[in-house]
């Protein structure tokens, strides 16, 4: 692809059925009713001039630059806000049409800089081409009266300056903050001459006013108003390629666009599925990291880890690994090694490393992230629905009536899908936020939660049967649903259950501490309010009950009808970008690709066949299982790619200990990450932008991920897993990942229509792909469950071992934050940091003033796992009795506090209930400061060590 950039049709396309004809021109032209004059015009290929009118918002009509001739019609109206008629007769080029126009150009133009030769924006600004447009020559009223020009640039924002002398007012950015991402942080101040665009009336630049830099109004400036800095710095794209974003689960498509082997911008791809043209603070400017400094572009290994890094080649360190893991297999067994596959990944590099595990170490020793943070949605939704997935693309939400959120906060972690949520919202969709914190969804502009439950951080399982006790006991379960497409009797003895006076919403009000008049207008409105839509996150999932939890929400689903068809269903909002496609892969020690189990024998010989080799038929390790048998000394040698199992797993002591007392640490990587901290070999990895392949997202989308540049340390990373394989004599033949992809769809049911070729041409698909489904299942279970009959299942509130007392009275619970991603690695080696330097402890008023603590205040944070210390933030968000704190930065070690306590059924950690002390501190904890030390030994590379004692 060359730098074309997308067309802009003025106005956003009708949704109508009704066809219209009419002429543009001397042109016949049929559109959907509803389409504007300016749309329909461009489709055909015309274009009128236009300043304040772009596709992604409505249209506006106020720089009657597009104005038209209608026969028939009086005046001259503005082509976007003026809909097709039939047989309507539209001129767009008349002597006097060009005059007018003329004259509102040479009215902007004399307020704007003549600066077109230097200014950034050169041969890519529409006031620059609607200019050359119109014919405009001269300006008559010369530049000496009262302008705009001179006004300070606004730089305070990491990403892009504001220069209020190029603003002509347009209000495209205001209506793009609004329509688009929803946070109304814009605003035209002032009126006429005075006009002026704010970035909110209480703050003095972008970087302290309320915009989330989410860039939507960058894209619709049609000046260098809003420019970004690496244009500046860099020049105008040469090309473009078209990728997948590497950050959430939401799998935003955006425009890389190169200057030669430079990435100047990510532009979000307005025929993305997924994101409709929209993007956050990190797909749209959080790509620095791929040049970072800290980046390591050569191989290293180490005897011991107390010994400096060693760079070798990459010959060398391929034959070391492969050398190790043979040694310690011919010593101690198959089953003393294993892998941990990446959610960050793409799918084919993750099909490669269980591969490797179970074809080349030989055994099923493989896990992945997803065992921390969604293995419980692939238990309970498998169990209930026989699917482990959600069930609704993203648009469904358009559709939906009411909104149920239950440990999620959508605008933190998933941005862009939150702004379509809070688009549908303030349409008139009602909602209810299950949260012990005031997210932003409970009260932000023109949203407001209709019930907000604030329970105790553990109790979800309490609320969910609560909730269902009001719609049993009060008729409001669809019995016709239920008896069509559930299994009648297990919802009988479910019904009883819940019916049960001890599940009542006034019973249990002392254990969820939610009022029980608020549990009974929420089930209500649930169950009565229409199209009734579940999103949930972490919140749900990182409990001891977590997999009762997804049962449960998949219970109140099917008591209320509200499974298979647009504007309902259930739906995990996926962490990282391809932890969906991580578990579909097989990453697991029990199941193979599609979710199959290794001790099916025909599952397993359609494998063995495919690899030619024999597999183990017993279920391997967990992450946690192979930190255990290494401290007991029976699990000897790890490959860990593209994961901080440091920073990320829970009880950060016992991580530790299971590392260093592996023979074998292999680290495939960007960044000398924390887990590098204990590694013999490390293994450069590359990032998203040098790389072929797919992931696949929250809503089951596959979608392609294409090579922007060339690896800066050499290999893709399914490369590098090959070249392993291949040193310990697999003989593996991949020239592309489409080969891998063609592997999967041969082995994987799910996959069986999905090909390179096929999303080449068709963009995504989501799965199921296959002969019932060959264009994919955008909405699944519409005709009935993949199981057969859905499953009620019985969910016993049974409160966590997790338990406060007098010494660590309150209750711990941990997320993210939008600026930041996960462990941090690569959001904290951009400008992101400006918004979040460091995790903060946010703590209620009261429970700040009980125990001396004032905002800024260094706390200690002690569990009966460990310490840590931070700074305290003090805000009404949580409850008193909570406090609350996120995992970004390794300098806090989050997970040091964070208990061993997990899922019953997955083992997924217990991260959001930690029973916690709070009190003042000096600053770091001794253990920090040790552990800051050890960091920096670990990270010694010899020569480099050299280099600096030569200086």
């Amino acid at each position: 692809m060359g730098y074309e950039p997308q067309a802009d049709f003025g106005t956003p396309a009708s949704t109508a059925e009704k066809l219209v004809t009419l002429t543009i021109d001397g042109r016949s032209i049929t559109v959907p009713e509803g389409t504007s004059v300016m749309r329909a015009a461009a489709e055909a290929g015309g274009n009128i001039p236009k300043l304040c009118a772009t596709d992604s918002v409505k249209s506006f009509g106020s720089c009657r630059l597009c104005i038209v001739e209608i026969d028939g019609a009086r005046g001259t109206p503005a082509s976007c806000t003026t809909p097709v008629a039939q047989g309507m007769n539209v001129h767009t080029q008349t002597p006097r049409i060009q005059k007018l126009r003329k004259g509102v150009m040479e009215l902007y133009i004399s307020d704007h800089p003549l600066d077109c030769l230097t200014c950034s924006d050169n041969n890519d600004c529409e006031l620059q081409d609607n200019a050359a447009a119109v014919g405009l020559r001269e300006v008559r009223y010369g530049y000496n009266g009262d302008n705009h020009m001179g006004l300070a640039t606004d730089t305070s924002n990491p990403y892009f300056d504001f220069d209020p002398s190029k603003c002509i007012a347009c209000s495209r950015c205001v209506r793009a903050c609004d329509e688009v991402q929803g946070t109304l942080a814009l605003t035209i101040e002032g009126r006429g001459f005075a006009s002026k665009v704010s970035a909110g009336l209480a703050s003095d630049d972008f970087l302290s006013s309320e915009c989330v830099s989410c860039g939507a109004c960058v894209q619709a400036c049609p000046t260098a108003t809003l420019q970004e800095k690496t244009m500046v710095e860099i020049g105008k794209p040469e090309r473009a390629v078209v990728t997948t974003c590497a950050y959430c689960g939401v799998g935003c498509t955006f425009r890389a666009e190169m200057r030669g082997e430079q990435l100047v911008r990510m532009v979000p791809w307005k025929d993305g599925k997924a994101n409709r043209g929209h993007s956050c603070v990190k797909g749209r400017f959080a790509w620095g990291y791929a040049n970072h400094k800290d980046r390591i572009l050569n191989p290293m290994i180490r005897k011991s880890i107390d010994d400096p890094w060693q760079e070798v080649s990459w010959d060398e360190a391929i034959a070391y690994t492969a050398s190790e893991l043979t040694r310690i297999k011919d010593t101690h067994g198959a089953r003393a090694l294993g892998g941990i596959t990446s959610s960050r990944c793409t799918n084919e590099e993750s099909f490669l490393v269980q591969k490797l595990v179970r074809a080349g170490f030989g055994a099923n020793n493989v896990d992945t992230c997803a065992r921390v943070c969604h293995s419980p949605t692939g238990f309970g939704l498998s169990t209930a629905f026989g699917t482990s997935a959600g069930t609704q693309d993203f648009d469904s939400v358009m559709d939906s009536d009411v909104i149920l959120i239950i440990g999620a906060n959508p605008t933190d972690g998933h941005p862009v899908f939150a702004s379509r949520m809070k688009r549908r919202i303030r349409q008139g969709a009602k909602l209810i936020v299950i949260d012990p914190r005031r997210i932003d969804m409970v009260h932000s502009p023109h949203i407001e939660a209709d019930y907000h439950l604030p329970l105790q951080p553990g109790t979800n399982v309490a609320v969910l049967t609560a909730l269902a006790h009001v719609i049993v006991t009060e008729g409001l379960a669809a019995e016709a649903f239920i008896k069509a497409r559930c299994d009648w009797d297990e919802y009988q003895t479910w019904a009883d259950f819940v019916s049960q006076p001890q599940n009542s919403p006034e019973f249990l009000e002392p254990v969820t501490r939610v009022k029980a008049e608020d549990i009974r207008g929420a089930a209500r409105l649930f169950a009565t309010g229409g199209n009734g839509a579940i999103y949930y996150g972490l919140g749900v999932t990182e409990h001891s009950q977590g997999s009762s939890t997804v049962l449960a929400i998949a219970n109140l689903a099917m008591a209320t009808g509200n499974i298979g068809r647009r504007g309902v269903g259930v739906n995990p909002l996926r962490g990282q970008n391809n932890v969906q496609g991580s578990c579909d892969m097989g990453s697991f020690p029990h199941e193979l690709s599609g979710y199959r189990h290794i001790g099916d024998a025909s599952v397993r010989k359609q494998f063995e066949d495919d690899w030619g080799v024999t597999l183990d038929p017993e279920p391997g390790l967990r992450i946690p299982n192979m930190l255990d048998a290494a401290v007991d000394g029976s699990f000897r040698a790890i490959y860990i790619q593209g994961e901080d199992i440091l920073q990320s797993d829970p009880n950060t002591h016992h991580v530790a200990a299971g590392l260093k007392a592996m023979e074998c640490v292999i680290v495939h990587d960007l960044f000398l990450n924390e887990t590098a901290n204990y590694a013999h070999i490390f293994l450069p990895g590359s990032t998203f932008l040098e790389k072929d392949g797919t992931f696949t997202n929250a809503e089951r989308r596959i979608q392609p991920v294409r090579k922007v540049m060339e690896p800066a340390n050499g290999y893709a990373d399914w490369e590098i897993t090959q070249l392993m394989a291949n040193a310990m004599g697999l003989g593996w033949t991949y020239t592309h990942p489409s080969q891998i992809l063609d592997e999967i769809a041969r082995l994987t049911p799910t996959f069986t229509g999905v090909s390179w070729e096929r999303l080449e041409r068709e963009g995504s698909l989501q799965w199921p792909v296959n002969e019932k489904f060959p264009d994919g299942a955008p909405i699944m279970h519409v005709d009935g469950f993949v199981r057969g009959k859905g499953r009620f299942v019985v969910t016993d509130y049974v409160p966590t071992d997790e338990k406060t007392g007098p010494r660590f009275p309150l209750l711990l619970t941990t997320g993210r934050i939008l600026s930041q991603y996960n462990v941090g690695a690569q959001t904290r080696r951009t400008g992101n940091t400006v918004w979040h330097p460091e995790d903060l402890l946010e703590m209620h008023p009261v429970d700040a003033e009980d125990r001396g603590l004032k905002d800024g205040d260094w706390a200690r944070l002690a569990s009966r796992a460990g310490e840590t210390t931070l700074r305290v933030q003090v805000t009404d968000r949580v409850a008193p009795g909570v406090v609350y704190t996120t995992f970004h930065h390794p300098a806090t070690q989050a997970n040091v506090i964070t208990t061993e306590y997990s899922d019953w059924a997955t083992n997924c950690p217990e991260y959001k209930v930690t029973a916690v002390q709070i009190s003042p501190s000096n600053g770091p904890t001794d253990w920090q400061e040790e552990y800051e030390e050890q960091a920096r030994r670990s990270r010694r590379i010899a020569g480099h060590i050299e280099a600096e004692a030569a200086e």
